[in-house]
């Protein structure tokens, strides 16, 4: 299974909206494949969506999984919000985001209807951690980043930081 190459902001890509999930097959089974496989090989990844990966025509769909030993796989396809609760505002990073965290307010609370790889219908409850992950992904999928979500003075300051990262990697 290969690892694919995740975008880097401001990547125009990373605007791109999943396509809904119809098709469960063979196909989109190794996408789902292919994600895990990228995101267990990435540095301090808590989950990915298609959408920030170099796909064609990503769907709707992300991959979690935050534990230690990376043994506790969760795929959301076509994943709704039904419910929010309460508030945090806590720091957020990002894989195509990479220099840069900021705090980005999120319900603490969410109730999420979801289908698993296979199609099946799901619902589950989150908080914490999960709930922010799950926002967080979904607004990937939506085409929109941590950094649409705070001040321009401090989305400025990451992009400066992005630039200057990327001249002292040119040789």
């Amino acid at each position: 299974m290969p690892v694919v190459d995740i975008l880097q902001y401001p990547d125009s890509r990373l605007r791109l909206k999943g396509k809904k999930v119809t098709d469960f097959g063979d196909a989109f089974q190794q996408i789902v494949d292919n994600m895990f496989e990228t995101h267990y090989a990435a540095e301090n990844c808590a989950a990915l969506a298609a959408t920030q990966l170099d796909i064609p025509n990503p769907p709707y769909v992300t991959v979690i999984d935050f534990s230690e030993k990376k043994d506790q796989p969760l795929c959301l396809v076509n994943a709704e919000i039904v419910e929010r609760d309460g508030e945090t505002n806590e720091p957020e990073g990002c894989m195509s985001v990479v220099i840069g965290y900021e705090k980005v307010k999120r319900a603490e609370k969410i109730k999420v209807n979801y289908q698993d790889r296979h199609g099946n219908p799901q619902t589950m409850e989150a908080d914490g951690f999960m709930a922010k992950c799950i926002q967080h992904e979904l607004d990937h999928l939506e085409g929109f980043l941590f950094v649409d979500k705070i001040s321009k003075l401090k989305k400025d300051r990451i992009s400066k930081r992005i630039e200057k990262h990327r001249r002292i990697k040119k040789p």
